[in-house]
């Protein structure tokens, strides 16, 4: 069940997603003023369809990844009490646009006859049958939109992924070194030294080539194993991490309930970044044998989610206090193999992660480069743009080297676009002329305001992190890394 979980989310799911881009093809003719009244909503065939249990399984890994890694952090960004109930509020407003979004779907199917429609083509329509002339001109721009934002944001995750791989196996190699350091003699020390302090950049770019020769796979199918052990690891990894951080749990009146307004908006980005399976839901949704009980899927699922991040953001939080880090799992003791393999295994699973969410932006953007050339040339265009895209991941990583930034960054741009500023915006133009009630409307501007304003803070306090960091937070981390490097050496020459 497990593996054909796998193969259900990470290959047939992903590729619904990529199929609305070909709607481009059908003519306005075939589809302008074809409406029909709202009687049922078009399913796939059975056979084709996925049971409830996998649906509810591909829920829970379109939202587990990195971002649940980086909530303790966000909840630092907060405070601990303004922190675990914001995360709730944004959880329950982001799960509610995915209902939105869903009911959206099934009734511009109806409307425009089709069998099923993904994140795009429901924008698209929902702009042609909306009240306003200049957006039914331009409704293949809802389209565009969305395409671009999606593409932002799933090589935004991409660029997390190689932040997350470079701090962990950077973190396990000086482990290793300083493992190494304390059975040798003391002449042995400079030369470790210099290894321990090799810059974040140069992991980054050694994963490069191995990253371009993942996603030169262009058959997710053939990833499948791969992808259930990916899967296996991380399970396990987030078993070890709880049982760790639930042990000397800090007194919660020693922290801070409530934290200043500038670094809110870095707990948002966060926050929202979490919420990252909203590109997932209408493929699911189109792809479930039995529609009708998909919104008890998305609960059940979606809750499940919610309390695996409240309850890791607020005890490793808890856990560490002010001194956790971008990913929770660089907290972990770098002297027990225990935790080191944590980093190991969840590694690997974001690094076979890496081609799933890369497969996207590429199926997106590909098509549109290799049909400018000849038949003869297009496979190498194709695997030089591919090696292009993962080249573009790594240099963002490369100039933003923070994991709690990226994170941040990716979520304020393009995660609250597609999680909260669009869906109730397509309940307006969708619902209309059906007489949509004022509180309604109101509740639809108000979570809209809220992504709006989320994006544009998020942003720019972010932006400004990355350009002017914090001197404190500088002096902090070399005052940490001297203090360290000292006692290790201390050790050493005690040895």
């Amino acid at each position: 069940m497990l593996l054909s979980t796998v193969k259900g989310c990470d290959m047939e799911v992903m590729k619904p997603l990529i199929d609305e881009q070909n709607s481009d093809g059908i003519s306005d003719e075939e589809h302008e003023n074809n409406f029909l009244p709202v009687e049922k909503h078009y399913q796939l065939d059975n056979e084709e369809g996925i049971t409830f249990i996998q649906t509810l399984m591909h829920l829970l890994k379109g939202n587990i990844g990195t971002g649940l890694l980086g909530l303790p952090l966000a909840i630092k960004n907060a405070g601990i009490v303004i922190g675990p109930i914001s995360l709730v509020f944004i959880g329950v407003i982001s799960v509610h646009c995915m209902h939105i979004l869903v009911r959206c779907s099934h009734c511009l199917c109806q409307r425009m006859k089709k069998s099923s429609l993904g994140y795009s083509d429901t924008v698209s329509y929902a702009m042609e049958v909306g009240p306003l002339t200049a957006f039914q001109k331009r409704a293949s721009w809802g389209r565009y939109i969305v395409d671009f934002f999606l593409v932002i944001t799933q090589l935004g995750f991409c660029s997390v992924y190689v932040v997350f791989l470079a701090e962990n196996v950077k973190q396990v190699h000086e482990g290793f070194l300083e493992n190494k350091t304390a059975t040798i003699n003391v002449s042995a020390t400079s030369s470790s030294f210099e290894k321990r302090s090799t810059d974040l950049r140069i992991y980054m770019l050694c994963f490069l080539p191995f990253l371009i020769l993942l996603v030169f796979i262009r058959d997710l199918k053939s990833l499948s194993l791969l992808s259930l052990l990916a899967n296996l690891s991380m399970a396990v990894s987030l078993v070890i991490i709880y049982q760790y951080i639930v042990r000397d749990i800090v007194d919660p009146r020693k922290l801070p309930r409530v934290v200043g307004w500038k670094k809110y908006p870095l707990f948002f980005g966060t926050a929202i970044f979490a919420f990252e399976g909203i590109g997932v839901v209408l493929p699911l949704e189109n792809r479930m044998k039995d529609t009708t009980r998909f919104p008890q899927a998305l609960n059940i699922g979606m809750g499940i989610v919610m309390t695996l991040y409240i309850s890791l953001a607020t005890l490793g939080y808890l856990r560490f206090g002010d001194e956790i880090k971008g990913s929770i799992t660089l907290n972990l003791p770098q002297d027990i193999w225990l935790y080191q393999s944590v980093k190991i295994l969840y590694s690997f699973g974001i690094f076979v992660t890496y081609s799933i969410q890369y497969y996207v932006p590429a199926e997106i953007l590909i098509p549109a480069v290799t049909s400018k050339v000849e038949q003869k040339w297009k496979l190498l265009c194709e695997l030089v743009v591919r090696a292009l895209l993962v080249c573009s991941t790594c240099a963002v990583a490369v100039l933003i080297p923070r994991l709690d930034l990226v994170i941040s960054f990716v979520g304020a741009v393009s995660s609250s676009t597609l999680a909260l500023i669009l869906p109730p915006l397509v309940e307006i133009l969708t619902f209309y002329k059906e007489n949509l009630s004022l509180w309604t409307i109101f509740k639809d501007i108000f979570i809209a305001v809220i992504g709006v304003v989320g994006f544009l803070t998020g942003t720019y306090v972010t932006v400004e992190e990355i350009i002017y960091p914090a001197s404190t937070v500088l002096a902090n981390a070399t005052e940490s890394i001297s203090a360290d490097l000292n006692a290790t050496n201390l050790v050493v020459g005690f040895k």
